[in-house]
This record gives C-alpha cells, sequence and structure tokens, in this order.
C-alpha cells in the first residue's frame, strides 16, 4: 500500500501588497546610459548597488576627508608602478587627493628603476635559469645609497630614497611616485621585509640599517593614522600581506597611544580575494565604526577608474561649493 502524506493548502496563503513590501532594488537606482560627456555623466549612470554604489562612496569619503583636513593615504605594491600607473597617482597627489604613500620593497625597487632608466620589471624565468635575476647594479647602489642616507640623517627610508631619486641624474623622476612625494613635501613611507627583495642578494646590503631606516616610516605611519578620526582613508592596492599587516600594527599602535582613530573608511583594491587584506585592511580596523571597501578587478582598470571618478567629483563639488561661499558672501 502506497504511503499518503499531507500537502498544504495553497489557497490559504496570505498575500501582501508590493507596496507595502520592503525593496531592495528600486527603479530610483536603475543604471542611467551612459553617454560621452565624460566622467561625470558616466557615473552619475551606475546604479546604486553593489560595488558600482561603493566606488561612489569611495568617492564621496575620499572629497570629505581632503575637505576636513584627513588624511587619504595610499599603500600599493610593486605590481600597481609595473603596470603604469605612477602618473595616475602622481595626479591626484598634486591635485592634494592623495597625503601620503606606503610602498613594500618591491615598489621601491620599481619606482627606482623607473626613475633611473624609465623602466623595470625584469623576465624573472630567464634570470633565475641563468642567475642574473635581479642582479642589476644600479637598482642595488640606489638602494643603498638611500639607505646610507636615511642613517646619516636620522630619515625614513622613504623620504631618502624620494631625495636621493629626485635628482637630475635621474632622467625619468618625474615618473616617481618617491621623487614627487620628496618634492611636494608628502609622507612616503617603505616598509621592507628582510631577504625577500632583490637588493638583498648583493654584498652592500646592510640589513640593519635597511630595518631601522624601514621601522622610522612604521613610526610616520602610525602618526598619520592618528590624525584619521573622522574619516581619513586608507586604501591598499595590490599588497597582500606587507602592507595589511604592517597597516593593522599602525593602527594598533595608534589607538594604544591616541585611543583613536575608530571612524576611518579603509578600501581595498586587488585582481582576486584575498585573506589579508580583506581582513586586516576593511575588516577588523572598521569592527567599531567606519566603513571599509573591498574591489576585485584589474588595477591597470580599477585605479584609472577611480581616479577618473574622483577628480570629476572633486571638480563639481569644489564648484558647487564656490557658489555656495560666493552667495554667503
Amino acid at each position: 500500500m502506497r504511503a499518503k502524506f499531507d500537502t498544504v493548502d495553497l489557497k490559504r496563503v496570505k498575500t501582501i501588497s508590493l507596496a507595502r513590501r520592503k525593496s531592495l532594488a528600486s527603479s530610483k537606482n536603475l543604471a542611467g546610459i551612459p553617454g560621452s560627456a565624460g566622467a561625470e555623466a558616466f557615473f552619475d549612470s551606475l546604479p546604486k548597488f553593489l560595488k558600482a554604489g561603493d566606488i561612489q562612496a569611495l568617492i564621496d569619503s575620499i572629497i570629505a576627508a581632503r575637505r576636513k583636513g584627513k588624511p587619504v593615504i595610499i599603500m600599493a605594491g610593486g605590481h600597481v608602478i609595473k603596470v603604469g600607473l605612477n602618473p595616475i597617482l602622481i595626479d591626484l597627489m598634486k591635485q592634494g587627493l592623495i597625503t601620503g604613500l606606503c610602498l613594500n620593497g618591491a615598489g621601491l625597487i620599481h619606482d627606482s628603476e623607473i626613475a633611473m632608466v624609465g623602466e623595470t620589471s625584469e623576465d624573472v624565468a630567464a634570470g633565475i635559469g641563468d642567475g642574473s635575476f635581479g642582479m642589476s647594479a644600479q637598482t642595488a647602489k640606489l638602494f643603498t645609497t638611500a639607505t646610507q642616507y636615511a642613517s646619516d640623517q636620522g630619515l625614513g627610508l622613504g623620504q631618502s630614497a624620494g631625495i636621493v631619486l629626485d635628482d637630475k641624474a635621474n632622467r625619468y623622476r618625474r615618473h616617481s611616485l618617491l621623487a614627487t612625494c620628496n618634492r611636494l613635501g608628502l609622507p612616503a613611507m617603505i616598509h621592507i621585509a628582510v631577504d625577500t627583495d632583490i637588493v638583498c642578494q648583493h654584498p652592500q646590503y646592510d640589513a640593519a640599517a635597511a630595518a631601522r631606516a624601514s621601522h622610522h616610516d612604521f613610526k610616520i605611519l602610525a602618526h598619520q593614522i592618528s590624525r584619521a578620526e573622522g574619516g581619513g582613508v586608507f586604501i591598499n592596492i595590490g599588497s597582500a600581506v606587507i602592507l595589511p599587516e604592517v597597516f593593522l600594527k599602525a593602527l594598533t599602535v595608534s589607538r594604544n597611544i591616541y585611543g583613536k582613530p575608530h571612524k576611518i573608511i579603509t578600501a581595498n583594491f586587488d585582481m582576486i580575494n584575498h585573506y589579508r587584506p580583506a581582513t586586516n585592511v576593511v575588516h577588523r580596523p572598521t569592527m567599531h565604526g567606519g566603513t571599509g571597501y573591498n574591489f576585485v578587478g584589474h588595477h591597470e582598470l580599477m585605479i584609472p577608474l577611480l581616479a577618473w571618478g574622483l577628480k570629476a567629483r572633486y571638480k563639481r563639488k569644489s564648484k558647487s561649493a564656490n557658489k555656495t561661499a560666493k552667495k554667503r558672501s
């Protein structure tokens, strides 16, 4: 005998009106049709959902931070430099929209090579085969010079490297992030890990001096972070381990000494989801206040997009603020 099971009577279902139901998607947030009028029209046309909404919120947060005199610090891995993004970051520095820079050891190396010869990023596979990988004499000499200057002058590695690179002997220094920071008087901080970079392979490498200069930059970063309460922005681009770890420790030092900041804005841009950037940049620092954003996409697309929207909105808001000020006067 076949079993018989009870069923529900769907006629008993209670319906509700769409007008009363809370909906997550709205016609107010639908995408517009992008025209050819430029960044302002393009970003205004984006839907207000998910990452499209997040990138606009991040743009607004950067502008708000600068209006309030809060820091906007970029933390970038070497890949950011290798894919040609220096001019975009340099332009944002000149516009006053970036107030400080953190690089890892690879970032220092690639930025230095760009400044010296206008080229960087060797063929690692070929170089490993014949033992020539990382053996460029000029790169090692530049690093040693910057390290020694930092030791002699009591400076951090980032500032020292910027001073050394901002020399007319370096033909392409206009493309250097660190040289630009030196010219503009912005804090540049280098955070190294011993034996992870090609300069560590050379006989003149002074691990102790390099570590001291890098640790000086750690203390600069911690102080920069202390100024960020109420909307300072920290953006990690393409560093999967070193800079997220350094940032979390510097944030802890700031909170330990100053009791702040807690209300900050953080963002991570990377080509895949990594544990450390998501955890140490986006989530943990904003657990008790502030907001964190995570964006996945190729740097050579995402960073120009961010800069494009940022400059357009900053220009528009500046015009609006000027008009308001004139009316009040």
